[in-house]
């Protein structure tokens, strides 16, 4: 699966960032969809931007999720939705009173909408894209909405009521909706040579990951409406900080050369997350930056396999961003993890060009027949969702 970043939201500065256009896919996107067939990729990952639908409350412009919509149909490419994707329209935040309200409403609108446009497709929706992520960013580090210091239970208590009543909505107006979750997937450790209050700390800090999961299958505050069943898809995100010392701004190198025994596999993450949750998963959003991106990919097509052979439904892997992006809090800053970089700007098209990083590519096209020719289970799993 490729990835587009579709972030809305105001950054630390509080300045609107808005990365379908920094990146240049909307105005590039019949050509990306269409570099995608080199790889065989037919499924993606897109944002409405909440923001820009909703400039006044419960009035929605559906145009530039019509025109991507179009492109997809197209293309014959799968898109799947972000409703929000971090950002809030500029009268709202997750403990306004209404906040709940408005976002049900605006999942409401969004199906009605797509459904005139694509009556008989599959439609795979992630009501609030990482909810753990999001809550702390705004409710405890104070670098997005609300823009707060330790509240960040409260702040994910407030999302997932809002999940919660976007998920009921849709599916009132279509039981075939797929819900497609998507949380970091961390390891989070001790010190080395710890106390046993740093290990019990370490365990719990852990354990927060899967709050929101939680907190949506009814097992956390039942008083929000979770139910079992909203589980669907479970995404989880992994890239190569998703490994630290808790308390500490250590992180356990990815690569694992030095051998650290509180180092974990991705692989280990992922079935240790099936086994407590049993549900069909997905890597929702993986990538490196720099040079490193060919390694990355190889380590990843490893990890893939290793869940494969446990014969789990892991049904796919979205390379996130697929098309470079810039820094939320500094534009003018790009990663350089994208199969695609950005040139310059052609000052007389206002376009990026889109430049594919080869290692990347030859590294990826080879991990994909490497797993294709050993594990027939892709295929059947792509038809399954």
């Amino acid at each position: 699966m490729g990835g587009y970043e579709c972030s809305d939201k105001l950054n630390k500065h509080k300045q609107r960032v808005d990365l379908l256009q920094a990146t240049g896919h909307l105005q590039l996107i019949d050509q990306d969809y269409q570099s995608l067939s080199a790889f065989n990729i037919q499924t993606v990952r897109e944002g409405i931007r909440w923001s820009f639908v909703e400039k006044e409350p419960y009035r929605y412009d559906w145009s530039i999720v019509e025109l991507m919509i179009d492109s997809a149909k197209r293309h014959n490419i799968q898109q799947i939705w972000d409703i929000c994707h971090f950002g809030f329209p500029d009268d709202l935040n997750p403990l306004s009173s209404d906040f709940a309200h408005r976002f049900s409403s605006l999942c409401e609108a969004f199906v009605i909408f797509y459904r005139s446009k694509r009556p008989d497709s599959v439609l795979i929706v992630t009501p609030i894209n990482e909810v753990s992520y999001l809550a702390w960013l705004g409710g405890d580090d104070g670098n997005t909405v609300p823009y707060f210091k330790d509240r960040g239970k409260e702040v994910k208590c407030h999302l997932m009521e809002a999940y919660i009543k976007g998920v009921e909505v849709m599916r009132a107006i279509d039981p075939s909706i797929r819900i497609l979750t998507t949380e970091p997937i961390v390891n989070m450790v001790p010190p080395l040579n710890p106390s046993i209050e740093e290990i019990e700390f370490a365990f719990a800090e852990n354990e927060f990951q899967f709050n929101s999961l939680d907190i949506l299958s009814g097992k956390m505050h039942p008083e929000l409406g979770g139910k079992p069943e909203y589980l669907d898809i479970l995404g989880f995100n992994f890239y190569y900080n998703n490994q630290w010392v808790v308390g500490q701004e250590e992180f356990l190198p990815w690569a694992n050369l030095e051998p650290d025994e509180r180092w974990l596999p991705l692989s280990d993450l992922l079935i240790s997350a099936y086994e407590r949750y049993q549900r069909p998963f997905v890597v929702t959003e993986t990538s490196h930056s720099g040079i490193d991106r060919p390694q990355w990919i190889s380590f990843i097509a490893e990890q893939c396999q290793i869940v494969l052979k446990n014969e789990l439904p892991l049904l796919g892997v979205c390379l996130y961003p697929i098309i470079d992006r810039p820094d939320w809090d500094n534009p003018t800053h790009w990663h350089h993890s994208g199969l695609w970089d950005n040139d310059n700007l052609d000052t007389s098209l206002s376009l990026p060009q889109r430049l594919l990083f080869k290692p990347y590519s030859d590294a990826l096209l080879n991990a994909m027949a490497e797993v294709l020719a050993t594990n027939d289970r892709l295929i059947i799993a792509r038809s399954e969702v």
